[in-house]
């Protein structure tokens, strides 16, 4: 069996099916939540057992319209080894030096309007005492405090993959921010709540009142319950493949 043949059986092996199709989901959700931005920005996840292959949004597609079939299969180097789609440079330099470089299965990187709000202060991130969303994210939260331009060379990928220094969790000054997981619901429900964690803070920092934060201890105990049950997250992903389909299966069901 040649390289490439290899390749493409691994696309569509029913394992690898099931990851393409929650990864387009949660890119669907991402569009439906407003946490996307135009046709730029990248989900990815590893093949399992395969750091140096992932899957990942292809270019010029708006995430509301990704279905399994779009997403595509390429390599650290960025060589796409299957799919019908081209990749941004960007999503290259930045997942492959993250995929490789932190171990993690899955990286969810985007502008979310309020998380990429609170890059642009001198705090650069979120406050992980302030609200009951934002508990959860305690000691996880890594802050890339040098905007160096676009990630268009691997230099750039590998310096902001370092900068996440073991953590789950990246706000990239001035630019937007990384979640990463070990498994894409997971991953995406963090996405979800700490855009919702930094909206309740921006909203709370524009009233000019003074913050009212909970001790740390407090703060930790409500991490480790949160994270310790992910039955709340598994749910989320199965509503959301309720309510946005694979838009292949609409035009399968279609009468047109």
């Amino acid at each position: 069996m040649t390289t490439t043949t290899s390749h493409h059986a691994d696309y569509a092996s029913p394992a690898v099916l099931a990851l393409r199709q929650n990864l387009a989901l949660a890119l669907r959700a991402a569009a439906h939540n407003g946490l996307a931005e135009g046709v730029c920005n990248h989900f990815s996840v590893a093949l399992p057992g395969a750091q140096d292959r992932y899957l990942i949004n292809p270019r010029g597609l708006h995430w509301s319209e990704v279905g399994a079939e779009d997403i595509v299969l390429i390599d650290t180097d960025g060589e796409v080894l299957a799919g019908r789609h081209r990749v941004e440079p960007t999503a290259l330099f930045i997942h492959g030096a993250v995929h490789r470089t932190t171990g993690h299965a899955v990286v969810l990187h985007c502008h979310m309007p309020y998380a990429t709000a609170l890059t642009l202060t001198t705090d650069r991130a979120l406050d992980p005492t302030l609200s009951q969303n934002a508990m959860r994210y305690l000691d996880r939260i890594a802050i890339d405090a040098r905007y160096n331009g676009l990630a268009l060379d691997h230099a750039e990928g590998e310096r902001i993959a370092r900068a996440m220094a073991g953590k789950d969790v990246a706000f990239l000054a001035n630019h937007g921010v990384i979640v990463a997981g070990t498994c894409i619901a997971h991953a995406y429900d963090d996405l979800y709540y700490l855009e919702r964690a930094c909206l309740h803070q921006v909203i709370a920092q524009s009233t000019g009142r003074p913050l009212a934060p909970v001790d740390a201890p407090l703060a930790r105990r409500v991490a480790a319950q949160v994270q310790g049950e992910r039955e709340q997250s598994d749910l989320f992903f199965e509503a959301l493949r309720r309510l946005l389909p694979d838009p292949a299966s609409r035009r399968v069901g279609s009468t047109r």
